[in-house]
């Protein structure tokens, strides 16, 4: 089983610079720890001791995994992740155009 996972920028130091990578397992938790295996560090970049890390965002083929089960949102050979980091931030004054 392969599925595509797409990495940040920020986070390319744990793959060699890949922007994407390989992975297997049938749920999200099982495909995070075959990536920590042969990506040692990325696991701790994306999951706490209570699930998700509040400002990383992982989508399967599209979808928010919070929304389809979290950790335990299965994954099948062929699906796609995206881990994308929160963007926060803003103007503290209303900005007129």
């Amino acid at each position: 089983m392969s599925i595509e996972v797409r990495i940040p920028t920020i986070l390319r130091t744990y793959t060699g610079g890949e922007k994407a990578v390989e992975g297997d397992g049938a749920t999200l938790s099982e495909l995070i720890a075959d990536l920590e295996s042969r990506h040692p560090g990325l696991r701790a970049r994306l999951i706490d001791d209570k699930g998700l890390r509040r400002f990383v965002n992982v989508y399967l083929n599209d979808e928010d995994v919070r929304f389809l089960g979290g950790l335990e949102t299965e994954v099948a050979d062929g699906d796609n992740i995206t881990v994308l980091p929160a963007v926060a931030g803003g103007a503290d004054t209303p900005v007129s155009g």
